[in-house]
């Protein structure tokens, strides 16, 4: 699987932290798309990739993970979750099909972080679930209101 992480100036210590820790994982390509600036830009270019194609999942890291959640959301086709918790991150997964996490490197400690990405990363959506439908009307939703990229 092809990951994309990437964090703003305050989120990259707790990126570093996960980027250790997914190099130890088999079956993992993780790519690094930080640089400075501001994390509506980082999170632009992540999501994009992810959209993309070019990898299946990402991971963003800021002061508390909001800002990120809420600029990745801005592009369309994307569904990214702001978690907190291992129940948050497998649920953005099993009901929300979110390609994307965000977390708050003010907020959570790093053992924390690697038990919520761990957790999303084993996690999978059923599109035949139960929550299938709710996707599809998020992704309807985001459709209504996108305009081309």
């Amino acid at each position: 699987m092809k990951v994309v992480i990437a964090a703003d100036g305050v989120g990259k210590p707790l990126l570093d932290v996960i980027a250790v820790h997914l190099a130890g994982k088999p079956n993992l390509e993780v790519t690094d798309l930080s640089q400075s600036g501001y994390y509506a830009d980082i999170a632009d270019r992540a999501a994009i990739a992810v959209v993309k194609g070019e990898y299946e999942k990402g991971v963003l890291f800021c002061g508390t993970g909001i800002g990120m959640c809420i600029s990745a959301n801005k592009v369309p086709g994307v569904r990214a979750a702001l978690t907190h918790d291992a129940y948050s991150a497998e649920r953005a997964a099993k009901s929300n099909n979110a390609q994307i996490i965000t977390m708050g490197a003010r907020v959570i400690g790093p053992e924390l972080a690697k038990a919520i990405v761990d957790t999303w990363l084993a996690s999978a959506f059923d599109p035949k679930g139960p929550s299938a439908r709710n996707v599809e009307a998020v992704d309807k939703l985001g459709e209504k209101y996108a305009k081309p990229v």
